[in-house]
């Protein structure tokens, strides 16, 4: 895997500074309006967006989605960002909509009664004469934040990626589907699209099937990485990926590529933190069931920085998957977590506070 590391801080459109001064990173809230007020509340952070000490908040983005007030939650962190200049970089789920991508856990915002959502209701609608103000909202947001000690980015901080979504102009779902495109002509003109579509023909029967014997496709798993790693905004939001060692089942099919840790190829000396990945607050925890594709915390304790040079940091404390916990199918172990910089403290929603550990070590 290419080292992920750059000679220079990207700078664009879509790259902004983070604010001076001490910060609260919000980990990924995911409709969670209650957890979200009484983080907030243990910061010291009041309604009307004042903090005694002046700090301010950043959020990793994936404000929404599956929790059952991501109206409310949306609301709340837009009255931080006018009142008190908190900040918030764009998350897949945030893109999801501007792509009007039907997906589990956004019916709130499609209200389109989908059956698929059942297990999220009741939630928060969002009424319909608004959807455009938000669609317009989520357009603006930056793709990461930076400033001389500190990144943050949803999903993986890749210099390519970066440089290249930074300059792009146009409305982001435009410039989502305009890498498509590249990447898929590419692949055609190659003849990789060719060959993954007859590998797909050979075994279309059996791809919602867990039980079948599924060999590996080369062609299918080189398309869907180079798909992946053609588009920076997928890379961004969503991680990096590479041909898997086997293929393996998750989210109602076969799949041939995989995300990877991108932080064990960081080697540069600015810190980042991400959200994004479902990171466990305990260690024996199960993967939640979006992560078929694996845990990518196996070894790293919960209050670890990661990497080389222990430069990297998620904040995801799976808080996505509390509703699981409020239908009792689930015990409590998900966590909505702020991270304090500078002092590398770790806030949660439950009231505990934790110093991280590893920073500038190696992650074990």
């Amino acid at each position: 895997m290419p080292t992920m590391s750059s000679d220079a801080s990207p700078r664009g459109s879509r790259i902004e500074a983070l604010p001076a001064g001490p910060l609260d990173i919000v980990g990924d809230v995911h409709g969670e309006l209650q957890a979200l007020r009484e983080l907030l509340r243990l910061l010291g952070h009041a309604a009307d967006g004042s903090h005694p000490q002046g700090r301010r908040l950043v959020f990793v983005g994936d404000l929404v989605d599956r929790g059952p007030d991501s109206v409310g939650v949306l609301e709340l962190v837009r009255r931080q960002v006018d009142r008190a200049g908190a900040r918030v970089v764009l998350g897949n789920h945030e893109l999801n909509l501007l792509r009007g991508q039907r997906k589990l856990g956004n019916d709130w915002f499609w209200d389109e009664g989908s059956r698929r959502d059942a297990v999220f209701e009741p939630y928060a609608r969002v009424p319909g004469e608004l959807r455009a103000q938000w669609l317009q909202w989520f357009d603006g947001l930056p793709l990461a934040l930076l400033r001389d000690d500190l990144r943050v980015v949803h999903a993986a901080w890749h210099a390519d990626s970066l440089r290249r979504a930074g300059h792009g102009e146009g409305p982001l779902a435009g410039l989502f589907a305009r890498w498509d495109a590249q990447s898929d002509a590419g692949l055609a003109a190659a003849g990789w699209a060719q060959r993954a579509a007859a590998e797909k023909a050979a075994h279309r029967h059996a791809f919602a099937d867990p039980r079948y014997a599924m060999p590996m496709l080369e062609a299918v798993a080189h398309c869907d990485q180079q798909r992946q790693m053609g588009n920076p905004l997928r890379v961004l939001t969503s991680g990096i990926e590479r041909r898997a060692q086997a293929p393996f089942y998750a989210g109602g099919q076969w799949r041939f590529a995989r995300r990877v840790p991108w932080w064990d190829d960081y080697a540069d000396e600015v810190p980042v933190v991400v959200g994004h990945f479902w990171r466990h607050w305990k260690p024996a925890q199960p993967p939640h069931p979006s992560q078929g594709d694996g845990d990518l915390f196996a070894g790293i304790a919960p209050l670890d920085w990661m990497g080389p040079r222990g430069r990297v940091f998620c904040v995801d404390y799976s808080v996505g998957g509390r509703y699981r916990e409020r239908a009792g199918e689930a015990a409590p172990q998900t966590r909505l977590a702020a991270l304090r910089w500078p002092e590398r403290e770790l806030v949660l929603d439950t009231g505990e506070r934790h110093p991280t550990r590893r920073f500038g070590a190696p992650a074990r």
